[in-house]
């Protein structure tokens, strides 16, 4: 028995070798049957699945009102990743135009009832438009679609972060895209995937001490700010501990666990010396705020620069390295005392170039001066 289905009339364009986009009109009362949203949320195991942001209902109010009204017009097509259930059938004898594409027919499964997980298709960009569609009081509403059949869910996410970038799209849900994608994005992206990758292992690790604690869009609970961590981790990987592993070159997924090993060791060692500030909240401790987080990631990279490498330190190293530091911290209560009449209460330090330096380097100058006295 044949599967119900939507012939669609549509343009195939080879846009490179072997790569096709198709265009077509659709009805986008009816284009939730084969497509859906997927937002992006962790599985079993930590695993990534989805890529969509959660939809921003005021936005969606704004284009239905207007939707609506009057002889409203949305131009910009909706871009949709199919998977290769979809088939194109070309149009025989018909207009081939140099440059223009090819005629022919969408043939894409459908049917009532279909599960969000079956259906063949993905809205990569146009989430709040089609939300929009589905609730305005209106009967129809054609639409321009954008597709592309899509090899698996790697190309998906990389489609989306491409379109998405340029847009006003929360950085932490990109960061957190990053690592599960292998396309060449733009520098700056590009520059970060690296570092989001051992955050991810950071978070979702269940031996790291980080587990569970950073803040990212698939884990609101978390309190410890992602941009905070991957600062650190980046400062770390560019003239620091990390780049110990890698000296130079370009780093590789072969890397990964020895960075987090090394990653692990320091920050349980951080824990152990100041347990409780470590289980609070950044409002009450500069321990896991920004300031802090990213002051003691230095820190890590003087201990081990100091032991000669990433492979000569362990999480009782750390330790034994921190005792130095712990009766001048002042991570939850009292006033910092910074040399040169340079005084902050606790609560004072903020998340700012400035005051993360002030307080690096009044660690790492407390580290050297008691590492001298050790050495005499």
């Amino acid at each position: 028995m044949s599967h119900p289905e939507f012939q669609v009339p549509a343009l195939r364009i080879e846009q490179s070798r072997g790569r096709y986009l198709y265009t077509f009109g659709i009805d986008g009362k009816v284009l939730g049957e084969i497509a859906a949203v997927s937002r992006v949320r962790r599985g079993e195991g930590a695993e990534l699945s989805g890529y969509q942001r959660p939809e921003v209902l005021s936005h969606i109010g704004e284009i239905r009102t207007y939707i609506e009204s009057d002889r409203p017009m949305i131009p910009n097509a909706l871009v949709v990743a199919f998977d290769q259930r979809v088939r194109f059938e070309p149009i025989r004898n018909g207009c081939h135009m140099r440059g223009a594409g090819v005629y022919g027919t969408l043939h894409i499964p459908a049917g009532a009832g279909t599960d969000e997980q079956d259906k063949p298709g993905w809205v990569v960009d146009g989430q709040q438009r089609l939300a929009a569609i589905r609730d305005a009081a209106v009967k129809h509403f054609p639409v321009v679609v954008v597709a592309f059949i899509a090899e698996d869910d790697r190309e998906q996410r990389e489609q989306f972060i491409l379109v998405n970038s340029t847009k006003p799209l929360p950085k932490g849900l990109i960061y957190e895209l990053l690592p599960t994608t292998d396309a060449r994005l733009a520098s700056g992206l590009q520059k970060r995937r690296f570092p989001a990758t051992l955050l991810n292992h950071l978070n979702h690790d269940r031996e790291s001490p980080f587990y569970g604690r950073i803040h990212t869009p698939t884990n609101p609970d978390g309190a410890i700010k992602d941009n905070s961590v991957l600062r650190l981790l980046e400062n770390s990987l560019t003239d620091g501990a990390l780049y110990m592993h890698i000296r130079g070159r370009a780093p590789t997924r072969r890397d990964v666990r020895p960075m987090v090993r090394t990653l692990n060791a320091f920050w349980t060692a951080v824990r152990e010396a100041w347990p409780e500030a470590w289980d609070l909240p950044p409002r009450r401790s500069r321990l896991v705020h920004g300031a802090g987080i990213v002051a003691l990631g230095f820190v890590m990279d003087a201990i081990v620069e100091s032991a000669g490498g990433p492979e000569f330190v362990s999480t009782p190293v750390f330790k034994a390295e921190l005792e130095s530091l712990c009766s001048i911290c002042r991570w939850t209560g009292g006033t910092w005392r910074f040399g040169r009449g340079i005084t902050r209460k606790w609560n004072e330090l903020q998340n700012t170039s400035g005051d993360i330096q002030l307080l690096a380097d009044y660690l790492l100058r407390q580290y050297s001066e008691a590492r001298k006295v050790k050495l005499s």
